[in-house]
């Protein structure tokens, strides 16, 4: 059921990304079944289409477990949905089998840090380590770093700062009906 129910995913997200302001973007969980799949730059160049959906405002999440046994068909469809002007990010870098391999053989668009680097931040000095270093290897390669898990205002000052060059979490917004997706004056500085 995944292939239909991702299919649905892919054209229903699109489709109500286009009723959002200009400015915001969707991001999109991809599995690695889908992305496996021989059609899916025509399901996503379909799924624009019918929104009448820019390409620069979707982004395609991709775990490692993608990267894992990827072919070099694979790598070859993420570059086509890269040049049409699709984002394309690496979700929950930084645990599983992160190798920096995976980023020498895909040029990533973002490096989605993993939440738990964020989660204990306050009690494990390690964590601040590798949110830092993983933010200033994202730097090095131009890419974005997005922190997840800003769930306070004291949590996302804990933070290292420079750091995360985007920032996720319930301190943002908690997850909202369509009826309410609109642009926000956030209540404090941004990173």
């Amino acid at each position: 059921m995944i292939a239909p129910i991702g299919d649905w995913v892919i054209y229903q997200s699109c489709k109500e990304a286009a009723t959002w302001p200009e400015h915001l973007k969707v991001a999109i969980n991809l599995s690695p079944a889908h992305l496996a799949r021989s059609n899916i730059i025509a399901l996503i160049t379909g799924a624009l289409a019918a929104a009448r959906l820019p390409a620069n405002r979707v982004e395609l999440e991709v775990t490692e477990a993608v990267l894992l046994h990827a072919t070099k068909n694979t790598l070859a469809t993420l570059h086509q949905l890269r040049d049409m002007g699709v984002r394309i990010a690496l979700d929950d870098f930084g645990t599983g089998y992160s190798s920096l391999s995976y980023l020498r053989s895909f040029p990533f668009d973002k490096l989605k840090i993993d939440r738990s680097f964020i989660k204990d931040i306050g009690e494990n000095e390690e964590s601040v380590a590798i949110i830092e270093a993983i933010a200033m290897l994202a730097s090095a390669l131009s890419v974005t770093s997005t922190g997840r898990r800003a769930e306070t205002e004291q949590r996302l000052r804990e933070i290292p700062r420079p750091s995360c060059t985007e920032m996720q979490g319930f301190l943002f917004s908690r997850p909202l009906p369509r009826a309410k997706v609109q642009p926000v004056n956030w209540p404090f500085s941004p990173i």
